[in-house]
């Protein structure tokens, strides 16, 4: 086989066969096809698209390109949660705090950041020793000594997909459906959990933008958890406007404390509690979703979730008393306040420009080794329905570089849409795929 013809045939929109596929992701990891070839390949997967058998041998061919994670040794049913991307999303590490709480064993793998969305890894390695570069042994042993542990994606596990991903990242090649379908999954089916509850988010700040395309990328992962016997749901959930107040990663970090405290903002609960039902359910510890969210609500209120966030960090080497006095997670040298330029009620906050907001500062890539500097981030004072006069602050921006924050002030400006007219607040939870 040679790569230049396969190029060919998808451009040509002709369907690949397994071993065609099999070729190009084992060549690819092995380093002989280079980035330039494999770049011109995932750009014709985007403008052709893939069959949903393509994608589910895409999906064999990454997660079986390297280790799959055997966790039989950790007690119970284990309930994997991943989200297809967003700006502000910081429902996992929420999750971690609350079902871990409720004795629902929690291993997860995650990722680092992806274009103008945040990672989980990055969100957690501002706080100053926490490790995620766990062995698979050391991964194992968190979860059974905590009931929490969370690990990037080491080399061995889908590494295809590793390398994927980061040339995805930087070629302008991510919204595609097949293609996150496959990456999400092949990860999914390769790190060893029972079931799954997919966070499929759709909307300015996501990578599907339109309610349409979200349907079929979750459809499209549901097919295929479930096809290799793995139950499987997909929440499709509201990101037309940044999710809760805090966009960057210790920012985030900061409001994952206050929200399990108690203090979460309404969109973030909503869902936290629709997901975290999934979960528990799955894993057997609710007959129904109103029995899951009591339990949720009681882990919160007693103080156990927030317990087991500082419990599960600690463990991971992470220094608690950032966490316990998380504003010392942000220390920009620069806050600047955005002010709004006229009065009336906030009908759009364009999560994508905030997204890129936050990367222009420092807190995203544009490259795949580049630096993220955990203190920037954007911190939002109006969200969607409320009501705002000329003068009052909009949003602080915390930076380092006085002229990506100037033009971040700019960005943010143009990205919230203010009418006349009140509106309500928007709903959260879109739909539910079994």
């Amino acid at each position: 086989m040679r790569i230049l013809e396969l190029i060919d045939k998808k451009k040509s929109n002709q369907e690949l066969t397994k071993q065609e596929i099999d070729w190009i992701v084992k060549e690819y990891t092995a380093g002989n096809i280079p980035d330039y070839q494999m770049s011109a390949f995932l750009m014709a997967v985007c403008f052709t698209d893939f069959s949903d058998e393509e994608t589910y041998n895409l999906t064999v061919a990454m997660r079986d390109a390297g280790d799959i994670i055997d966790l039989s040794a950790i007690k119970g049913i284990k309930v994997d949660k991943h989200s297809s991307g967003g700006v502000g999303d910081k429902i996992t590490p929420i999750l971690l705090g609350v079902i871990g709480a409720l004795d629902v064993p929690i291993a997860k793998m995650s990722g680092r950041g992806l274009g103008h969305t945040g990672g989980t890894i990055d969100k957690f390695e501002c706080i100053p020793g926490f490790r995620a570069d766990l062995s698979i042994d050391e991964f194992i042993e968190n979860v059974n000594s905590v009931g929490v542990a969370i690990a990037e994606q080491t080399s061995d596990l889908a590494p295809a997909d590793k390398k994927i991903y980061a040339l995805r990242d930087v070629t302008g090649t991510v919204d595609s459906i097949p293609l996150i379908a496959s990456s999400i999954m092949s990860k999914k089916l390769a790190s060893g959990s029972d079931k799954i509850v997919l966070d499929v988010t759709v909307g300015s700040g996501a990578f599907m933008t339109n309610l349409e395309d979200a349907r079929k990328l979750a459809t499209k992962m549901v097919a295929i958890g479930n096809r290799f016997g793995k139950e499987t749901i997909a929440v499709i959930t509201n990101m037309d406007e940044p999710l809760g107040l805090s966009v960057g990663n210790a920012v985030e970090i900061a409001e994952v404390v206050r929200t399990l405290k108690g203090y979460g903002m309404p969109d973030v609960m909503e869902i936290v509690f629709t997901l975290g039902s999934y979960m528990i359910m799955l894993a057997g510890k609710a007959n129904n979703a109103g029995e899951a969210r009591i339990l949720m609500e009681t882990v919160i209120s007693n103080g156990s979730a927030y317990n087991k966030f500082l419990e599960f960090v600690a463990n991971q080497g992470g220094d608690i008393s950032y966490v316990r006095n998380y504003d010392t997670l942000v220390q920009p040298s620069i806050i600047r306040e955005v002010q709004s330029e006229e009065s009336g009620y906030v009908h759009k906050i364009n999560a994508r420009i905030i997204g890129d907001s936050v990367k222009i500062l420092g807190g995203g890539r544009d490259n795949i080794d580049d630096e993220i500097d955990p203190s920037v981030g954007i911190v939002i004072n109006k969200k969607v329905s409320e009501q705002v006069k000329t003068g009052q602050i909009l949003a602080f921006i915390y930076g380092n570089d006085k002229e990506k924050v100037d033009i971040a002030y700019r960005n943010v400006i143009d990205a919230y849409e203010i009418g006349a007219e009140p509106i309500e607040r928007p709903k959260m939870i879109l739909d539910i795929i079994k």
